[in-house]
C-alpha cells in the first residue's frame, strides 16, 4: 500500500476518549494530516491505538517521561506505522514526493549557475570620498 506523500487532507475523526487535554487534541488533529492517516481513516478499529500514541507522545513532551515511557511511545508508533519499521510491518510505503524532487533539482541547477557566473566586484573610484 502506497501512502500519499502530501498526507491526508480529510477531516480528523472525533477524539475517541471521554477526556483529553488541549495538547492531546492538537496532536490528534495534526496526526491526521500525516500520510499514514490516509490508511487510518479506513480502519476505525485503529483509532484508539492512535489516540494512545497521541497521549504517550504528549506525556513524553512533558519532560517528565522515563525511558519506559519512551519505549511505550515507540511501540505505539510502530503499531500505527509512524516509524520505518512500523511502515514495513503494516505493508505501507510513503510515495516519493515528485514535486519536491523537481524543486530540489531546479534549486541545485540554479545554485550551480550562480556559482559559475562571475560576480561584479566593487572597485575603488579615483577621487572618491575618504
Amino acid at each position: 500500500m502506497t501512502l500519499p506523500s502530501e498526507g491526508y487532507s480529510g477531516k480528523a475523526p472525533e477524539w475517541p476518549f471521554p477526556k483529553g487535554s488541549t495538547r492531546e487534541r492538537a496532536v490528534w488533529k495534526k496526526a491526521w494530516t500525516y500520510p499514514q492517516a490516509a490508511q487510518w481513516i479506513k480502519e476505525p478499529w485503529r483509532w484508539e491505538t492512535i489516540a494512545m500514541w497521541v497521549r504517550w507522545k504528549v506525556r513524553a513532551e512533558s519532560g517528565e517521561a522515563s525511558a519506559a515511557d519512551a519505549s511505550v511511545l515507540h511501540r505505539f508508533a510502530d503499531q500505527i506505522g509512524m516509524t520505518p519499521a512500523g511502515l514495513k510491518e503494516n505493508g505501507w510505503q510513503i510515495a516519493a514526493d515528485e514535486v519536491a524532487a523537481v524543486k530540489a533539482t531546479k534549486t541545485s541547477k540554479q545554485e550551480a549557475t550562480e556559482l559559475s557566473t562571475p560576480k561584479r566586484r566593487l572597485r575603488a573610484v579615483p577621487g572618491g570620498a575618504n
